[in-house]
């Protein structure tokens, strides 16, 4: 018997933004409203408070990932995000008002406001979640390789199946493709009915036999998904599996010719622009407040030079307060490390508000990083890095940056595994690229610079 039909993730997400947005528009009613006393209500109020909260809350869940389907589907973790979410919410609109419009509130439908908001919105993604602990939401996967990629047949699974992470698809079968051979009809005919998903992980699609691609041209005719193992894993993971297509270049970057994005080369320049002068400007007064402490914290030079392989992996130097102690690297070369001995107390301050890379400011005006690209490494660990993966040096096809995509998603490098790690990022970013992206880099940066997190 068939499966029911399983709602994707976009249409889940899809039916959780509309109950968010239901109780976000009911809230700003009862504030506007209600709270707000009636003498200070005008046109323009209503307008300019309703816009802004809507906004306000889409920004924050976001940014906050409020819609990330792996993470609310754990309890408690949709409980308190949900909660934490809402009363900042509920607070900058509260704030938003009284400096823009000074307005005088009524003291009940205020405090509704401020404590219903938060409760009904973590009471309807509690719903939704318990929900979907009911209803099917995981499809089942027919996952499809060849002899290329059976070495990491387990590997590829546990990543289907979700790392760290639900993903919403679990392989319930295997099939191993031998090039020219006609499939096994019989067990596909067999195995219709209990999956929903076919995932293909192959070297080339070009060699596909005749029979397979009917086969596949069937079962997405009945409604099945079918996709790449790259497109899966790009999708869900918002990285690029480097490791499973070593030898698949084309597949995982796609390189091809594209039209020049204006849009795209002016907002870059803008954020360079404008984000220049606000760091600047900040940098310039933290140079006497951080030269006066290390004095007595961490005494030696106050700044820190390096070389980086940059754009065309040409090398350029870049610029740090020093956070570690002097000669730290006396007996070679080492990558930063969590609890790393080196690092002086008071260099785990800078590092911890990340105080101590504002120098690198000089690089971008020098033009030789920007703030949104690939970190820039050390050429004796891209050396090291090039020899374990041959695609390394495809992060230098665009400017380095002081914050991006792998620096937001995944944890402070420590060692080559985690830079290799990083690089999966760092491939969609560059595939990826737009001032959709660059904007949640952006947002995502902020929140991990107010909340401190990373080393």
């Amino acid at each position: 018997m068939p499966r029911p039909s399983i709602l994707n993730s976009v249409e889940r997400k899809f039916i959780l933004f509309i109950g968010d947005l239901v109780i976000v528009i009911a809230s700003l009613n009862v504030f506007i409203n209600f709270a707000i006393d009636a003498e200070f209500i005008s046109l323009r109020l209503k307008v300019g408070i309703f816009g802004f909260g809507i906004l306000a809350y889409l920004i924050l869940a976001y940014v906050l990932e409020s819609y990330n389907l792996g993470k609310i589907s754990k309890k408690r973790y949709i409980v308190s995000q949900s909660l934490y979410i809402s009363f900042i919410y509920v607070f900058v609109v509260f704030i938003f008002s009284v400096i823009v419009f000074d307005v005088s509130f009524w003291r009940i439908p205020l405090l509704c406001f401020l404590i219903l908001t938060p409760i009904q919105i973590g009471g309807w993604r509690l719903f939704f979640r318990n929900v979907f602990d009911i209803i099917p939401d995981t499809k089942n996967v027919l996952y499809l390789y060849d002899e290329n990629t059976y070495g990491s047949l387990n590997d590829d699974i546990e990543v289907i199946n979700g790392i760290d992470m639900k993903t919403f698809y679990k392989v319930k079968l295997t099939y191993s493709m031998q090039k020219d051979s006609a499939v096994n009809k019989k067990f596909f005919l067999s195995a219709t009915d209990k999956i929903d998903a076919l995932i293909v992980n192959v070297k080339t699609y070009n060699d596909l036999p005749r029979s397979l691609e009917k086969m596949l041209l069937k079962s997405i005719l009945k409604g099945k998904e079918v996709i790449s193992f790259t497109s899966f894993y790009e999708s869900t993971y918002e990285a690029l599996p480097i490791k499973s297509h070593n030898d698949s270049f084309y597949e995982i970057l796609q390189l091809r010719n594209k039209k020049i994005r204006y849009l795209q080369k002016i907002f870059s320049f803008m954020v360079n622009f404008s984000l220049s002068l606000l760091v600047g400007i900040v940098f310039v007064l933290s140079i006497p407040f951080v030269w006066i402490l290390n004095l007595f914290f961490n005494r030696g030079p106050l700044f820190y030079t390096q070389k980086r392989v940059g754009l065309r992996a040409k090398e350029f130097k870049i610029y740090k307060f020093r956070s570690m102690v002097v000669n730290a690297e006396s007996k070679g070369a080492k990558m930063a490390t969590k609890n790393d001995s080196r690092i002086t107390p008071f260099g785990r301050v800078l590092r911890l508000f990340r105080i101590d890379e504002l120098p690198q400011i000089i690089s971008v005006v020098r033009g030789d990083m920007q703030f949104i690209g690939p970190r820039p490494e050390r050429k004796v660990f891209v050396d090291e890095l090039n020899k374990l993966t041959p695609f390394y040096n495809v992060r230098h096809l665009i400017r380095p940056g002081i914050t991006g995509w792998a620096q937001v998603k995944y944890k402070y490098g420590e060692n080559l595994e985690d830079s290799i790690k990083k690089l999966e990022y760092d491939f969609y970013y560059i595939k990826n690229k737009s001032i959709t992206l660059d904007l949640r880099i952006i947002f995502k940066t902020i929140t991990t610079v107010l909340f401190s997190r990373g080393i």
